[in-house]
């Protein structure tokens, strides 16, 4: 096998392939919807957080890894393109809340279904075992570099 070919069949690379494809499929499920200002990325980060109630920027930055001035920003952009709004937090006056607007949890309803279907095609492909082995190893994975593990991450 020439190394070129070994480095673009490793794991690492196909995984990162599938996921590309998987955040193409979201994309094109959110431009079909209208939402055409909608990065997967975006969604897969900040919506699930916030379907439990708002969260201040300075909570939602460490739960998706970045700055606060790189979540504010995205915040921003979010909050133009209607997915998001500043509340005031009803513990602290001069703090916002960040929350989903109805625009953003039908945005969050077209990524669950989404990613259900995405897992239904890998089960008909894989079979269900082979699908249930694969989405533990990727646990396993991910509970390894979230560790500090050996992982890049």
């Amino acid at each position: 096998m020439s190394e070129s070919t070994a480095a673009t069949s490793s794991p690492a690379v196909l995984m990162y392939r599938l996921t590309r494809a998987t955040s193409v499929r979201l994309a094109t499920a959110f431009t079909a919807a209208g939402m055409t200002d909608l990065h997967p990325r975006h969604a897969l980060q900040l919506f699930p957080p916030l379907l439990a109630g708002g969260q201040r920027v300075s909570e939602l930055a460490p739960r998706i890894g970045v700055t606060r001035q790189a979540t504010a920003q995205v915040v921003g952009t979010l909050e133009r393109g209607g997915y998001l709004i500043r509340a005031a937090d009803p513990t602290d006056r001069r703090a916002k809340l960040i929350c989903l607007t109805d625009r953003g949890r039908a945005a969050f309803g077209i990524l669950r279904d989404s990613m259900v279907a995405v897992e239904r095609d890998w089960a008909r492909i894989l079979g269900a075992g082979r699908a249930a082995e694969f989405r533990e190893t990727l646990g396993l994975l991910l509970d390894e570099s979230a560790s500090g593990g050996t992982l890049p991450g």
